[in-house]
């Protein structure tokens, strides 16, 4: 008889988004007539811009010719996607990336995970508390995790504890670690790291022979100019760390999935024999076997967000969603209630009110507003007694999204 990976089983009941999904819908069921408005899962709600509609409508009539026909691509991305994004992302910022260290993929969600592939046995791996699940649920089914404990924490993994007491900026390791998580802006706290923070990993990693793996997809929302939106604009970073970027909420991509990774080729690990091994080729063998890479369409339609009209469209798109998180945070501000992030993120962090439990909160705005967040427990146990709401919304939605709030829970 064939057998499974043990290891989906240690898998707590539920991750968090299809949980939340399956309450929503429970409520909706049995309350037919009300209107629910969703701050919760980060989704964009704006239609793709015009630059990007207009390059992914040529680039499906050229499909439709013999010349401009397009079948497998590369897998690593196309070369004028890669050394535009090169150019205008990394090179503009003073980061030595050249578009061979690029690679277009699916999503960052998805290459978080698949990185493991090539990781091998053993590691200790650190992950900011609260955290994006995926990045604990990845590392549970490759195997590099014991079970959960009571509070759903796994054995083997170090927690880097973020609260209000550090400003939601974890301390370093108190023990030597090999692999660390970053995300910054922060998923879901809205916390940036300025450089004085990104230069403290970047040395602990170099000095501790660590590799840190820094998920960048919020980079964009960053508002201000003095604030690093690389982890390569750290000197030394090259050597240990490797980027996630999107384009799913830079330039509303998410139902059409591109993004790119990171790998410099001065990254070196060790082999089990103790031998170094270039990362750089490793994860291209690994994109090369298991990935057919991103459809042609769509990587026009990316490309056209680094033309002038494009980038102008992007700073707008996201400046919208900005003014939503701006709306979000006065208002609960305005009722006394603790207010974070919204300021170089989508996402507003939120101290639940009253001492309720985090998916209590969840439970009693879904049925007493009518609004749908995110409970902070469900991005680890410091997230516990907070709240995430996101700005990806209509301006209406949000404006009545916070007049409800007020009314039924201010």
């Amino acid at each position: 008889m064939f057998r499974i990976n043990d290891h989906y089983l240690k898998l707590k009941a539920g991750y968090l988004f299809p949980e939340i999904s399956r309450r929503v819908k429970q409520f909706a069921e049995a309350n037919p007539d009300a209107s629910l408005i969703r701050l919760g899962i980060g989704d964009v709600t704006e239609p793709l811009t015009p630059s990007v509609i207009k390059a992914m409508h040529d680039a499906v009539d050229g499909m439709a010719t013999h010349d401009g026909f397009h079948g497998y691509g590369p897998e690593q991305g196309y070369s004028w996607l890669r050394e535009v994004v090169a150019r205008h992302d990394y090179q503009e910022r003073g980061c030595q990336i050249d578009a061979e260290e690029i690679f277009i993929s699916d999503g960052s969600k998805c290459d978080t995970g698949n990185i493991l592939d090539i990781l091998g046995a053993g590691n200790r791996i650190a992950v900011q508390d609260p955290v994006y699940p995926v990045y604990i649920d990845t590392n549970v089914m490759a195997g590099n995790t014991g079970k959960a404990d009571d509070s759903g924490e796994y054995q083997g993994l170090i927690y880097l504890r973020a609260d209000e007491t550090n400003q939601f900026q974890p301390a370093l390791p108190d023990e030597p670690v090999d692999v660390i998580y970053l995300c910054y802006p922060n998923n879901p706290t809205g916390t940036a790291a300025d450089r004085t923070v990104l230069e403290r990993w970047v040395q602990y990693a170099r000095d501790n022979k660590a590799l840190i793996l820094f998920d960048a997809a919020y980079e964009a929302f960053i508002t201000d100019p003095k604030l690093p939106r690389s982890i390569y604009e750290i000197p030394g970073a090259r050597d240990v760390a490797i980027e996630f970027r999107s384009f799913s909420k830079t330039a509303g991509f998410t139902g059409t999935r591109c993004a790119l990774t990171i790998v410099p080729r001065d990254l070196v690990g060790r082999d089990s024999g103790g031998d170094p091994v270039q990362v750089h080729k490793l994860w291209n063998r690994r994109q090369s076997t298991k990935f057919n890479g991103v459809s042609y369409i769509t990587q026009r339609g990316a490309a056209a967000t680094y033309t002038e009209q494009g980038r102008k469209e992007v700073r707008q798109r996201i400046g919208f969603y900005m003014e939503n998180a701006a709306i979000i945070r006065k208002a609960l501000g305005s009722m006394g209630w603790k207010v974070f992030g919204g300021i170089h993120a989508p996402y507003v962090w939120v101290r639940v009110p009253g001492g309720m439990d985090s998916w209590g909160f969840f439970d009693k705005l879904l049925n007493e507003a009518h609004v749908v967040g995110t409970p902070g427990s469900g991005f680890g146990r410091s997230g516990e007694g907070y709240f995430r709401l996101s700005a990806f919304n209509s301006r209406a939605k949000v404006e009545q999204a916070m007049e409800r709030i007020a009314k039924k829970l201010g």
